[in-house]
């Protein structure tokens, strides 16, 4: 299934900065924190559970997190980094090479398979620089306007 046309799609919703309540941000953001956990594990059931702990951690931590989106995907991603040690601790208690990369058949598509059977570390700077285009956001974090001109 192409990244795209995965399970996860939904109807955007707009992000702001200050959430009414942690009910409204968790429904609009679940389903992208939920493709971006997808894009870092190749499981939709992995990404599920691991997005759904981080929730639990953000709503803990609700009234002092000044940037919730931001947390939120910080510790999604954190916790699909734990996922992958876990897995390489495991292989490696059972004898497995470590050298060994888990590959995931996601269809057709040779760009997502690509990408699925890179390491976790590659992966997730694929994903986060090319999908879920954190420089970006890094260099323009207040910006409403869209991107900065080229100064050209």
């Amino acid at each position: 299934m192409p990244l795209g046309e995965t399970a996860f799609e939904s109807t955007p919703v707009p992000v702001d900065a200050s959430w009414p309540t942690f009910a409204d941000f968790y429904r609009a953001t679940f389903t992208d924190m939920t493709r971006l956990a997808f894009l870092l594990t190749g499981s939709a059931d992995t990404a599920r559970d691991l997005v759904q702990g981080s929730f639990v951690r953000l709503h803990g931590k609700w009234d002092g997190v000044a940037e919730p989106r931001a947390y939120l995907r910080r510790t999604v991603v954190n916790a699909c980094h734990s996922h992958h040690r876990r897995l390489r601790l495991q292989r490696r208690l059972r004898g497995s090479p470590t050298s060994q990369v888990d590959v995931v058949d996601l269809g057709s598509d040779e760009m997502t398979d690509a990408i699925a059977a890179l390491p976790y570390r590659q992966r997730a700077a694929i994903v986060l620089r090319f999908w879920h285009d954190t420089a970006r956001q890094r260099s323009q974090p207040h910006s409403a306007a869209g991107p900065a001109p080229s100064g050209r």
